[in-house]
Parts: C-alpha cells; structure tokens; sequence
C-alpha cells in the first residue's frame, strides 16, 4: 500500500500518534463544531478510516490574511491540518512549486481526485472587461474558479472577500469583484466569512468534511450554523450592560474604562453573527471587543460599506430592518434611567428619615 493510499488511522500510527491524542483532537473538534461528547468517539473511527482530503487552495484578489489567520490555527495546528488531516496539493502561499510545476500539481489534483477534492478560495473575483485586474499563470482569476471548481466536491470560500466581494467590491468597485456565489451556481459553497475568518472555524469547517463527508449545516448566507448561529452580541460579556443602558459615549470615557457596552460608539455586534465571542482569537485569549474596541461586523455582507461607517451606532435601515434591536436599546436606556431614578428616590427616603 502507497502511503498516499493508506488511511488516516494507518498513516498517524506510522506518525506515532495514539489513538489517545487523537481522541483528545477529536473531543476538542466535536465541542467547537457544537457536536455532543458521545459523538468525539465516533468522530475518531470515521476520521480514522478515511483517506487525507485533497484540498486545492486558490488565492485571487485579497491581502493574504486568510492565510495568515490559519497559520495561527491552535486545534488543529497548521502542521496537522496539513500533514495529518488534509493533503494541501495546491496553494500558492505555502507551496514549494512555482510556475508550470505548481499548476502541473493542481491540474494533476483535479484529475486524480475528481469529484472528491475540496476548493478553498480566498479573495474576490474581477469580472468582465475588468477580469485581467487579477490573473495567475496567465489565466484570470474567473476561468481558473470555473475550471477548477467543475468536477469539485465541494467549495468553501474563507475571508469576506469570497464569501461576499468584501473590501475589493466595496463602492465603487473598480474591478468589479464578486463572490465565488456569483460565478459558481452548481456546487455546494460553504461561506467562512470574516477579515480575516477565525482559524478555528477554517479548520474546524475542513474537519467537519474530512469527518462526515457532508456539507455542515448551513444558515440563510451558506455560513455554518455551528459558528455562525449566533451573534456577538448574544455571547458578549458586555451583554449587561446594554440590557442596562449603560453605554460609553467614547473610548475614553468613564463608561468605556468600566467595560460598558460600545453600542454607541458604534459596535455591530447586535447584528454580526460569528464565533469571535466565545472561541476569541489568539489561543482563545481575547477578542475586539474584550479589548476596547467595537464589533466591525466583518463576517456580514458589505461590512466595508455600511451607512454612517463604524463608529456610528446601528440604526434601523442601516443593516435592514432592526425594529427589535431598537427597541432594545430604548427599553435598556428606559431600564438604567427607571433603576438610577429609583435610586435616588431611595437615597433621598433614606436621608429625610434620617433627619427626621
């Protein structure tokens, strides 16, 4: 048996992993992706009888962040994402090939493994007269999506920029980017937003795939419910605050330095749905808003573009109809008024029975 052929059990017991290592992996992957304990054991011997994922990585109109962000993947790691769990035959930032080499392997990918390999596409793609903005080996970014993605199983698009045309379609558009959704219409797309998406769901998405050899559930923009069903909002440790009506005005504010809500300096995470609350970012240590600074929303279609920038408080109309995220604002500011008015009623009771 070829060691390209052989399983994933067979290859990590060749690699010295024990099925104890790989059963902690698995109860890690299973409470990220919202699966119940009972299911980590069964996770490993689905994982473990099936071969690595050929996973072809295109890179079109984008900065490089995706990759930077997976690169800082802590469970799994890069390494055994790559080596371990998938078989990456194709990116341009981390592979060894160049030139005629490099789409030799992507073409060679496409033909041995078709209708099973995975495109992973990050960056926006120019379209029209304006297709040549962005090309790679000669062919544009548009006809090399469309050629490789004919006989894939699947793709996941990472970075608001392929899931939504992000900053490179923001107005006025010069290149006239779009989604991978604009241009792909009969595969299964699975959209890992944000600038850039937080590493754990870019390799906990590839784990589910590898895991179940199915597409996770997905919510109304193709994004995975398990990370993207709520909002920031919903986990936010500043939560009671706003249900207080205790906003900072500023960052520099007294409210701002007591750790209250930063809706009116112009957070979005009322309407932002992503896992950044609760996974956070740099080993779990911290997120935007645990350091002072306002949910930009980035995960959401035209985040770059929204009325009244980000430093504006949401509004009704600025991201659709949010009557009852309005109404909640009024009723909080309503709350923390009534309880501040109650005390001092209380404090001046207190002061006239003491005089008297």
């Amino acid at each position: 048996m070829s060691q390209r052929e052989e399983n994933l059990g067979q290859y990590m017991a060749r690699r010295g992993i024990s099925r104890r290592t790989f059963l902690k992996f698995c109860t890690v992957m299973g409470s990220t992706m919202a699966l119940s304990p009972a299911q980590a054991a069964e996770m490993a011997e689905t994982m473990a009888k099936a071969t690595r994922q050929s996973v072809i990585w295109l890179s079109f109109q984008e900065c490089t962040g995706c990759t930077e962000s997976i690169t800082r993947s802590h469970n799994p790691t890069l390494e055994s994402l790559i080596f371990d769990f998938i078989s990456l035959d194709y990116h341009h930032t981390l592979q060894a090939a160049a030139g005629d080499a490099a789409e030799h392997a992507r073409e060679e990918a496409m033909k041995k493994h078709k209708g099973k390999y995975v495109v992973v596409v990050d960056g926006s793609i120019p379209m029209g007269e304006n297709a040549h903005y962005s090309t790679i080996a000669g062919i544009t970014n548009e006809q090399m999506l469309r050629d490789t993605a004919k006989d894939c199983f699947a793709i996941v698009t990472v970075g608001t920029c392929a899931a939504f045309g992000g900053i490179p379609a923001a107005r006025p558009n010069p290149t006239g980017a779009v989604a991978v959704s604009d241009i792909i219409k009969d595969k299964p797309i699975i959209n890992v937003s944000g600038c850039p998406p937080m590493p754990q769901v870019m390799t906990g998405t590839l784990s589910h795939i590898l895991t179940f050899g199915a597409i996770p559930e997905l919510d109304h923009l193709g994004r995975p419910i398990a990370f993207f069903g709520e909002t920031i909002h919903d986990r936010c440790y500043r939560r009671p605050f706003y249900e207080k009506g205790q906003f900072a005005k500023s960052f520099d504010d007294e409210g701002a330095r007591k750790g209250w809500c930063l809706y009116e300096v112009g957070c979005k995470g009322p309407t932002t749905y992503n896992a950044c609350a609760n996974l956070k970012w740099n080993g779990a240590d911290t997120f935007p808003v645990q350091s002072g600074h306002g949910c930009l929303g980035c995960s959401e279609p035209n985040f770059w573009d929204q009325a009244g920038g980000f430093y504006a408080p949401l509004s009704v109309g600025d991201w659709g109809s949010h009557e009852v995220l309005a109404g909640a604002v009024v009723a909080g500011a309503a709350v923390g008024a009534a309880a501040a008015v109650a005390g001092r009623s209380k404090q001046k009771s207190a002061h006239e029975e003491k005089k008297s």
